[in-house]
């Protein structure tokens, strides 16, 4: 489990590593670049724009991958997924600016933003399933964190880099070239990924739905016919956690740079702190998802983040690090309770034949309701002098939303859903009873 885990840690890094290289840059230079004849505010939003393509091409690859996982096997989607993104990703660092090559310049990085998006948009389902049908089941929370882990460790690979350059640069030499560095770097983690599964092993529930001809035809109509509302259920319930996210690590950066006078470098030291520490906690909340159910804390991580975005944005505005870096670990703890426990509560929502098509797009649903549109509408809505308490009343607003849809959703944790049945039994007389969860 632990080598099979750490694989799954490694490609969703590597992916999530190409995913969050382009925010960061979105955030500092591609605007001026590529959107040369808009205002700054303009050029900012424009940039974005080619930002949220990449969510928006995200379940169209959960559709395309998940139809491969669900046909023929699991062990082909982490392949692909990560070799898509990664090519992707390389790209962007060599396609010229505006100055020359004029409008194709916005058109192949929004040709390519959609790429990276198909590619990660496949990626999450292979990645999580390939832990969570290999893991026991009292374990299997623990187990299905450790791709959860892949986006911290990404985020901090990226802005790492970005970081380092910035620091070593002059801002001539990183607008001009230094910027682009992380994009190259891509090439080589994504054939180390590739090297890392080359030897995994396909699952024992598709291999059992292989040998027994019970595989899905088109997993996708299947899906969206027998549980449509599953789906708009999980995407509501985890856009949250992706509206904070990008809140913390891409508005956010954009905001203090632009608005507040923060620097680069400080800022984005103050964001890594904050992304690091979650990372760590990320399979402790995932233990506690294994004791004591998957939808307990998502409830409660959905409440913090209802209850801290206003200290978020408060904190954020003082431009002072350390109470910066206050905000954005509260913000991320929050959502973190909730993600740490979808790696295994997403599958447990759907039958294996159906599973890596059904995860997938529920969670890159989410993505495109919470993901996409955050950084825009964050940065419209602070356009003005005052603190932009109108980003604290859109992020509250999404975390109800998301409470809501899963006060909605069932409790998945076999042992605690058979625990549950049993006790009532007890209560009623009628004798034990069976889950009704997947296994």
């Amino acid at each position: 489990m632990l080598r099979l885990a750490l694989a799954s840690l490694a490609g969703t890094a590597i992916e999530f590593y190409d995913f969050f290289v382009y925010g960061t840059a979105a955030a500092l230079v591609l605007g001026p670049l590529f959107f040369p004849s808009f205002s700054p505010l303009a050029g900012t939003l424009a940039a974005f724009g080619t930002f949220g393509v990449g969510f928006l091409a995200r379940p169209l690859g959960s559709a395309v991958f998940g139809h491969i996982g669900d046909r023929y096997g699991r062990r082909p989607v982490l392949l692909g997924s990560l070799l898509l993104t990664g090519l992707a990703t390389v790209a962007v660092g060599c396609v010229p600016a505006y100055g020359s090559i004029g409008v194709a310049a916005p058109v192949l990085l929004l040709l390519l933003r959609f790429l990276q998006g198909l590619g990660l948009g496949g990626e999450w389902g292979g990645a999580v399933l390939l832990t969570a049908e290999h893991a026991p089941e009292g374990r299997r929370g623990l187990w299905s964190s450790f791709p959860q882990i892949g986006p911290a460790v990404g985020f901090l690979l990226a802005n790492g880099l970005m970081l380092t350059l910035s620091a070593a640069l002059t801002e001539a030499q990183f607008t001009s070239w230094g910027w682009r560095v992380p994009f190259w770097a891509a090439g080589l983690l994504a054939l180390t990924g590739l090297w890392l599964r080359r030897s995994v092993e396909e699952t024992p529930q598709f291999t059992a739905l292989a040998e027994t001809g019970r595989r899905a035809e088109a997993p996708l109509a299947e899906v969206v016919r027998g549980h449509w509302r599953l789906l708009l259920l999980t995407g509501g319930a985890l856009a949250v956690g992706y509206a904070v996210f990008y809140a913390v690590t891409t508005w956010s950066l954009a905001y203090a740079t632009e608005r507040l006078g923060v620097g680069r470098t400080v800022m984005l030291a103050c964001i890594m702190t904050a992304v690091a520490l979650k990372g760590l906690v990320t399979p402790l909340v995932a233990v506690l998802g294994d004791r004591y159910g998957r939808r307990p804390l998502c409830l409660a991580g959905c409440t913090a983040c209802a209850l801290w975005m206003f200290p978020l944005v408060a904190l954020l505005r003082t431009a002072d690090p350390l109470w910066m870096t206050l905000g954005f670990l509260g913000a991320l703890l929050g959502m973190v309770t909730m993600f740490a426990v979808v790696g295994a509560y997403l599958p447990e929502l759907y039958a294996p034949r159906i599973r890596c098509t059904g995860a997938a797009v529920g969670y890159n649903l989410g993505g495109v309701l919470g993901g996409a549109l955050t950084p825009v509408v964050a940065t419209a809505l602070a356009d003005g002098s005052g603190p932009p308490w109108g980003v604290a009343v859109y992020l509250t607003a999404v975390a109800l939303i998301s409470l809501g849809c899963f006060a909605l959703l069932p409790e998945t944790n076999p042992m605690v859903v058979r625990a549950r049945a049993a006790g009532a039994a007890v209560r009623t007389g009628t004798g034990a009873a069976e889950t009704a969860a997947p296994a």
